[in-house]
């Protein structure tokens, strides 16, 4: 790849303009004065040496970026509860401005070290001064909760060069559990208290 700024550019199109239309959907809830099942939302262009390491694991070459490395722009949607990342995929599935061409469920499926996280990748027109081009970008959605752990498990990972001592993969596994069981009570509290109010307004 001779010119990487010129490549990514277009990536870094689609980032702005995709985080900008999801804000968009939770800015379109608080007007409504409704739940918004988005809380926040982050985007990245992948750094140019881990799309190199990526290419070699994929037994690529950079003629091939395009086509095999789906996640060169990269968007995390954060929310609340569990039942939020089905809204927020549906609403996704729907739209005429992008189009879902996979989607990978670690939310019910989890990754064998505990990971949790849905994942999307869409295929987004980007308008450039030579015409419209359709970059992949991968959308992960996932609670806080689950956010907190992947982050943690990241940042180990990174320190350990991949390798994570067996005691400690074991402990992070086992968090991970109480991560998950943290989100279900979250979500029947907020059920528990959704009964309460339509008690309060049978009683008015």
């Amino acid at each position: 790849m001779h010119n990487w700024e010129s490549f990514l550019l277009p990536y870094k199109q689609a980032v702005e303009e995709l985080k900008l239309k999801l804000r968009g959907i939770r800015a379109s809830y608080e007007l409504d004065k409704l739940h918004s099942p988005i809380e926040f939302v982050t985007g990245r262009v992948k750094p140019i040496k881990s799309i190199q390491t990526k290419l070699i694991d994929l037994l690529a070459t950079e003629d091939e970026i395009e086509s095999v490395v789906k996640d060169i722009a990269g968007l995390r949607i954060m929310c609340q509860f569990v039942e939020d990342i089905d809204t927020i995929v549906k609403h996704l599935r729907v739209r005429s401005d992008l189009q879902v061409i996979e989607e990978r469920d670690y939310v019910s499926n989890k990754k064998e070290s505990g990971y949790r996280s849905y994942h999307l990748v869409v295929k987004y027109p980007v308008q450039t001064h030579k015409g419209k081009k359709h970059i992949y970008a991968e959308i992960q959605i996932r609670t806080l909760a689950m956010n907190f752990w992947a982050s943690i498990e990241h940042s180990l990972n990174y320190k350990f060069e991949g390798s994570i001592p067996a005691p400690i993969q074991w402990r992070l596994e086992n968090l991970a559990e109480q991560v998950s069981k943290l989100d279900e009570e979250m979500t029947r509290i907020r059920q528990d208290i959704h009964e309460a109010q339509k008690s309060v307004f049978k009683g008015l």
